[in-house]
């Protein structure tokens, strides 16, 4: 038979259950006795026979989809973060659309006005805002957004982020106890919260120590603009001697950039410090020192909200922690 004529009716006929039964079989969470489901997946594969997956979605009022809409797929961090979301989703019977947006909250409302043609079960904007419209439209048909490392001004939104302010707190905190006093920062896009707070953390440990950054340029979380800030601020003769990079793709960057084209030694003669502990930086060839988002966590908060339906908006900030790696002073002379 062809697939696409096989019925459920046909299915539970050569099985010798309901037709509801296997319905049941192929709803993820419904109740099922082993012995019915084996029956029941032999005759379905035997028949060639697959769910309508919308067609039951139709019925139900859900689609069991969820959209996930992503920027900055360069970054190391946010391919592992699609993967542990879909993985965590999948676990509970639901699975992920992937769509690529920008940095605009224009173009991030034209992926979301599109996802919401597919009727998902709900949003995750990992680094990406909405606008306050759009935002109050999904709330109004009960589809919860989640934003995902990228807090909002607005609370009309979950999120779900790292405490990024005590994160440059910490981390301008480390570099001035191992006696460095021209500290440069490189920025992320500047219009993101997770950027702004990282640069105020930051900037309010060097003033707790008595200093204040010594030079600034932005990347916009890009590694090709992160080059070129790291050549605008060690283009001078009295160069940093440690620099912040607000992330640590774009931390690679810079090291490169100081290592291979300048000529200079990490951490010898510049320590660079970068934020996420993305994969590469344990890497032998960037063994970075970096401020660690708790991904884990993250993902499993972002997949509660979604479950729960999140009927309050909640802002769920956790800590972090810094991890020590040889691309800083402390650790080469230890």
């Amino acid at each position: 038979m062809a697939s696409e004529k096989v019925t459920s009716l046909q299915v539970a006929a050569l099985a010798g259950v309901s037709q509801s039964a296997v319905s049941r079989v192929f709803t993820p969470g419904s109740s099922v006795s082993r012995k019915t489901e084996e029956k029941v997946r032999a005759a379905a594969e035997q028949l060639g026979y697959r769910p309508n997956v919308l067609a039951r979605s139709l019925k139900s009022g859900k689609s069991r989809m969820i959209g996930l809409v992503v920027a900055y797929l360069e970054n190391y961090f946010y391919p592992e973060v699609v993967e542990r979301i879909s993985s965590e989703l999948q676990k509970e019977g639901y699975h992920v659309l992937v769509f690529i947006g920008q940095n605009t909250a224009v173009d991030t409302d034209r992926v979301v006005s599109e996802l919401m043609d597919y009727q998902v079960d709900g949003i995750v904007l990992a680094s990406v805002s909405l606008s306050s419209h759009l935002a109050e439209r999904c709330l109004s048909i009960g589809v919860p957004v989640v934003l995902f490392n990228r807090g909002q001004d607005r609370s009309q939104l979950s999120a779900v982020t790292s405490n990024n302010r005590a994160g440059g707190r910490a981390l301008a905190e480390f570099l001035c106890s191992l006696g460095h006093e021209r500290i440069a920062y490189i920025a992320g896009f500047e219009e993101a919260a997770t950027q702004r707070d990282r640069e105020l953390g930051f900037c309010e440990g060097l003033e707790a120590a008595g200093q204040g950054l010594f030079a600034r340029a932005v990347g916009n979380f890009r590694y090709t603009e992160a080059q070129a800030a790291t050549r605008e601020i060690f283009a001078r003769a009295n160069r940093p001697d440690a620099v912040f990079v607000a992330n640590d793709h774009m931390a690679f960057a810079a090291m490169d950039v100081l290592r291979f084209e300048l000529g200079l030694r990490v951490p010898e003669d510049v320590s660079v410090v970068g934020f996420d502990d993305v994969p590469p930086a344990s890497w032998p060839s960037y063994n970075l020192t970096t401020y660690k988002q708790n991904v884990t966590r993250m993902v499993e908060e972002t997949v509660a909200i979604l479950l729960e339906g999140a009927p309050e908006p909640r802002q769920v900030v956790l800590e972090g922690a810094l991890v020590i790696r040889g691309s800083t002073r402390r650790y080469s002379q230890s």
